[in-house]
């Protein structure tokens, strides 16, 4: 594989796909995850990220988590590229990881792992040791501040590791791991992990592609974000930013609680099928509900639907 023309294709918007919850049992709606995914690729979505956060990874079974992936490069049959979210223990992330290519994942993403101690050495250790099991490339998802960048120089040199997803608000931080790990001498691609809300201060840092939960709803203005930024053109960029930063706002409340809850309220509202979250994420409270609401009558939704999150 040429590893560094992969790592191109991810200067563009890395789409998070939802995952879908029935109101009720909140078991999967296959049906809508069709629908959801369609709808990221007639609007332009070249990389879709099964499994992320936003698609409630922690949420899922191992399982789940595999016919997800499976499900998903199926459905987009090569007409963009599949990212699968892979995580927990390494043995786990690397059994994730080999049945992601199994099925036709394109490339992983390695989650930080969740657990309560945890080391720069064995963290290194952790990621080296799922890139080098796995054939197709890696990114990985950076977000613990407490670890040291130090990390990411010891394992640049991958060759199958094509991406870092850094979701370290700290831009003197990103600035100075850019400028030490060269994108041009490896092959890397820096994506900013924290959407269109940092997206204009990352790009200026050195990233060339961001994160989006927003596409899952309003794709244009995603990617209206993306061109402004790839040309230059720092009027409509902080324009547009302004536009989207109420919504991102709302997401991040709650210590980024409402990350999830408040696309799929708002999809539902404009009469996409997002579903219900699963727990520990729950419904929207009715003044965030309200938000919601009155942030897409702003942008021009049509109000099509009486949402089913906020029921519970």
């Amino acid at each position: 594989m040429d590893y560094k023309r992969f790592s191109k294709e991810l200067e563009t918007i890395s789409g998070i796909s939802l995952t879908p919850f029935k109101e009720g049992t909140k078991e999967i709606d296959w049906d809508a995850l069709k629908e959801n995914i369609e709808f990221l690729i007639a609007n332009g979505v070249e990389v879709i990220v099964p499994c992320g956060n936003t698609s409630e990874f922690y949420a899922l079974t191992i399982e789940e988590a595999k016919e997800e992936v499976k499900r998903v490069v199926e459905i987009v049959n090569g007409r963009a590229k599949v990212v699968a979210g892979i995580g927990y223990s390494m043995k786990t992330a690397i059994e994730l990881g080999k049945d992601a290519e199994q099925v036709g994942a394109d490339a992983v993403m390695i989650h930080m792992p969740v657990h309560p101690y945890i080391t720069n050495e064995g963290l290194t250790d952790y990621f080296r040791g799922i890139i080098e099991a796995l054939n197709i490339p890696s990114l990985i998802y950076f977000k613990d501040s407490s670890i040291s960048d130090t990390v990411i120089k010891q394992l640049a040199s991958l060759d199958k590791l094509v991406g870092i997803k850094y979701a370290i608000n700290d831009l003197p931080r990103f600035a100075k791991i850019v400028a030490e790990v060269p994108a041009e001498e490896n092959n890397l691609t820096w994506i900013c992990g924290t959407a269109e809300k940092w997206a204009p201060f990352f790009f200026n840092a050195g990233a060339k592609g961001f994160t989006s939960g927003l596409v899952n709803l309003y794709p244009q203005k995603s990617f209206e974000l993306l061109t402004a930024l790839q040309e230059g053109d720092q009027e409509t960029v902080w324009k547009l930013w302004r536009e989207v930063l109420p919504f991102e706002d709302l997401r991040a409340k709650y210590n980024n609680g409402n990350n999830v809850v408040v696309i799929k309220e708002a999809m539902e509202l404009a009469g996409l099928r997002a579903g219900v979250t699963r727990e520990p994420v729950g419904p929207l409270d009715a003044t965030d509900r309200q938000a919601v609401m009155d942030l897409l009558e702003a942008w021009g939704f049509e109000l099509k639907s009486e949402n089913m999150i906020s029921k519970g």
